[in-house]
């Protein structure tokens, strides 16, 4: 049977060290259950009586995967398709009403989990500027829920809150064997691709983007990295772009290279000088 192994203040100590140094996420006390109970499998797989000897695998040249392995287990964010609703109004009335069909508009979903984020931003662009022209890029540093995103298949009880417009046009009901379940549509996955990014480390060449969410995370970072990990990407945003956040979450003293046109919204062009255009979607996008 299997056996729950207790953690010590050093032990806990040492992979809230562990964790920030890899990922940026500061573990408060509160997390220490969670800790626990998700890296307890891993002591049993290995049959190990304390959390000393599965730290001391993963500081030695022998730990191999096992490491990526033990941050996917701690790093799994709640997600939902069209999670924040109003996100998705703002993009679809103030932003995408002013790209023309065809023309390349790029968005980023940092830290997509699941994959839900993606494929709900695929929805609307589908569903607002036609098949083509658009590209979704979907990250996470967690491979495990990377997986289950480029599969792009789910349980029927996620598709509550997809509308339903979008869950005919975009979605297929599984039969058989895949009863009580969805895909997203193939044609439409194709048009999001998955990638491995570490937020804490220097970012890869992707490119840069119209639209960027960064929503619901930093919530685990601490105010120096926060502060770092927005200056990483916002090289990756275009003059004209949005940085989107969490609706608990602000960039208030995190960055200052940001205007915020309304809470949990913000323009990387500044509001002096700034086109028509842009000066509109700004005002209208004001609570």
């Amino acid at each position: 049977m299997a056996q729950s192994v207790g953690l010590t203040k050093a032990e806990f100590d040492w992979i809230r060290a562990l964790i920030l140094r890899l990922t940026g996420i500061n573990l408060p006390p509160s997390k220490k259950a969670l800790i626990i109970g998700r890296w307890n499998r891993r002591l049993n797989y290995f049959g190990y009586t304390s959390f000393r000897e599965y730290i001391e695998l993963l500081s030695s040249e022998a730990a191999g995967d096992e490491l990526q392995i033990a941050i996917n287990l701690l790093t799994t964010n709640e997600t939902y398709f069209f999670r924040e609703q109003r996100h998705f109004d703002f993009l679809r009335d103030q932003v995408l009403r002013q790209v023309c069909r065809g023309d390349k508009f790029r968005v980023w979903s940092a830290a997509c989990s699941s994959g839900e984020e993606p494929y709900s931003i695929a929805m609307l662009l589908r569903a607002e500027l036609g098949e083509s022209g658009w590209e979704v890029l979907g990250s996470d540093i967690s491979t495990r829920v990377l997986e289950t995103a480029r599969l792009g298949l789910y349980s029927m009880d996620r598709a509550r809150s997809i509308p339903q417009e979008y869950l005919q046009h975009y979605c297929l009901k599984g039969v058989g064997p895949q009863s009580g379940m969805f895909i997203v549509d193939r044609a439409l996955r194709e048009r999001v691709q998955f990638r491995q990014i570490n937020l804490n480390e220097r970012l890869p060449d992707i490119g840069q983007f119209d639209v960027i969410l960064l929503r619901n995370v930093m919530i685990y970072f601490d105010a120096d990295t926060k502060s770092k990990v927005v200056a990483r990407m916002l090289p990756l945003l275009k003059p004209s772009g949005h940085f989107l956040v969490g609706h608990c979450e602000t960039l208030n003293g995190v960055t200052d290279s940001l205007n915020m046109l309304s809470a949990s919204i913000y323009s990387k062009l500044p509001l002096r000088g700034a086109s028509k255009r842009d000066a509109v979607i700004a005002v209208e996008a004001r609570p």
